[in-house]
């Protein structure tokens, strides 16, 4: 819509951001309608008009087969759309329309915003289908009939009122149509239901929905005011109710069609069920969260043992490899804590790895420093725990061997996130500026444990590639290729 306002009207941003008000809006009054809507909007020289936006109803038969948006029509074939436009008023004149072999009643309705017209709503209702309408499909037209009035008077949409359609109540979930003192003029079948899931042991027309929602609802003290005034439908605003078995979600409409508010449209959804799964889901994420917290105690009661115990041992390479144990476990814990603090299983890497590169560069034999480059972005638990051990082992590995005690350096880990969606990789590089490899060293043919960890998790856990060669100036670089998933 932007792009053919833009292209061919002379609207301004705040005119087009009614526009896209009203169409956040239009599902209402095209199932309320029955019928299709089409938004025309005169163009910049005013001799055409061009449609911006469609809505088909949920309620009935659609009169347009094909997409209508982008079409461009001059301004003289369609009288309705002029006379709407140059008069500013509903105009539902004319016989029905043939579209192939079905009759069409085409209305239109101006578009109003700050007393100017910025285009019109071509309504078309498919008669083919046409029978004696219900109390309901009476009670959907009149209040149709009401917003097309509001509509052309610009007193509908809401401003600041900016509604989730995919979130809020529809028509066909249930629909009551209150007077102006909040009586209840008709409840749907769908309403009413939904009422008696909350207590409701009587009928709803006759009584005034905000005092009978506010009854329903837990109190410990009186009525509850502000609910019932709420659910009277003065103001439009959406707002829960809970109480008996059931939640419900209501949508307050005022009606305005001619100024003053004649009464209320409110619209309603029983979410009971809806509302149950959120609450386990968010049970089930707590669970997940204290057990990924239990998991880090726990492995740090491990790694705190392990020093404990490294503390006790004469032997100097056993108290290294102790200590070596005491790193890994510690990367492990690290992404079981920040994995403690997310509604997921995924990850900000980002974070895990300036930490295992803190953690690492403690063992430091003389005055080297670390640095990361890039982004690792989010990834996966699966992905992310294996990784963090790798990235220690390397880190390790390059501090421990790459410089003698006292020599000053710097080891950098770079990320670099390519390929497609479906085939995401991550490219890590690690590289220092220390005494190189031996010329005969084969980095997948080393008895170093610590590369025999690299090579078993890189390529069998995680699918990935590894290689260990000199850096082009001076020191080493390791390079790491692994399919990843999530976000960047």
């Amino acid at each position: 819509m932007n792009d053919l306002v833009r292209q061919h009207a002379a609207l301004g941003d705040s005119d087009l951001e009614w526009l896209h008000l009203l169409v956040s809006e239009w599902q209402l009054l095209s199932d309320l309608s029955f019928a299709d809507l089409v938004l025309w909007v005169p163009t910049r020289d005013g001799t055409r008009y061009v449609s911006v936006a469609q809505m088909r109803p949920n309620t009935g038969p659609t009169s347009y087969q094909d997409d209508m948006v982008g079409h461009l029509v001059p301004r003289g074939r369609r009288p309705l759309l002029d006379a709407a436009l140059d008069e500013g008023r509903i105009v539902r004149e004319g016989d029905p329309e043939w579209r192939e072999e079905v009759p069409v009643r085409v209305e239109s309705i101006p578009v109003r915003r700050e007393g100017r017209v910025l285009g019109v709503i071509a309504r078309n209702t498919n008669l083919l289908t046409v029978r004696t309408p219900s109390r309901l499909e009476l009670t959907y037209l009149q209040s149709a009939s009401d917003l097309a009035q509001m509509i052309a008077a610009g007193s509908f949409p809401f401003p600041g009122q900016q509604v989730d359609m995919d979130a809020s109540p529809r028509v066909g979930d249930g629909l009551l149509r209150l007077d102006a003192d909040g009586i209840v003029q008709y409840a749907s079948p769908n309403a009413l239901s939904a009422y008696h899931r909350l207590g409701l042991a009587s009928d709803l027309v006759g009584h005034h929905l905000g005092t009978a929602t506010a009854e329903l609802a837990p109190s410990r003290g009186p009525v509850d005011e502000a609910l019932a005034k709420l659910a009277s439908g003065w103001a439009p605003r959406e707002f829960e109710i809970e109480g008996g078995d059931g939640v419900i979600q209501l949508r307050a409409i005022p009606l305005k069609p001619k100024g003053p508010r004649i009464g209320s449209l409110v619209l309603l959804r029983d979410v009971t069920e809806l509302r149950r799964r959120e609450r386990e889901l968010i049970t089930k994420d707590a669970t997940i969260r204290e057990i990924h917290h239990r998991v880090k105690n726990n492995l740090q009661t491990v790694a705190a043992l392990l020093r404990l115990q490294a503390r006790r041992i004469d032997s100097a390479k056993g108290r290294e490899a102790l200590e070596e144990a005491v790193r890994r476990v510690g990367s492990i814990a690290i992404v079981h804590e920040t994995l403690s603090q997310n509604l997921d299983e995924r990850v900000e890497f980002d974070e895990i790895a300036d930490r295992v590169l803190a953690m690492v560069a403690e063992i430091s034999p003389g005055k080297v420093t670390g640095r990361r480059t890039g982004r690792f972005g989010i990834l996966d638990a699966e992905v992310a725990t294996p990784l963090s051990m790798v990235l220690t082992e390397i880190l390790q590995n390059a501090l421990e061997h790459g410089f003698r005690d006292g020599d000053t350096g710097t080891v950098e880990v770079s990320a670099v996130r390519g390929g497609t969606t479906k085939d995401a990789r991550l490219l890590i590089t690690v590289q220092d500026d220390g005494v190189g490899l031996p010329d005969d060293f084969d980095p997948h043919r080393s008895g170093n444990l610590g590369l025999q960890i690299v090579r078993t998790l890189v390529e069998g856990e995680l699918g990935g590639t590894f290689d260990m060669v000199r850096a082009p100036e001076r020191g080493t670089q390791v390079l790491l290729d692994v399919p990843v998933r999530g976000e960047k």
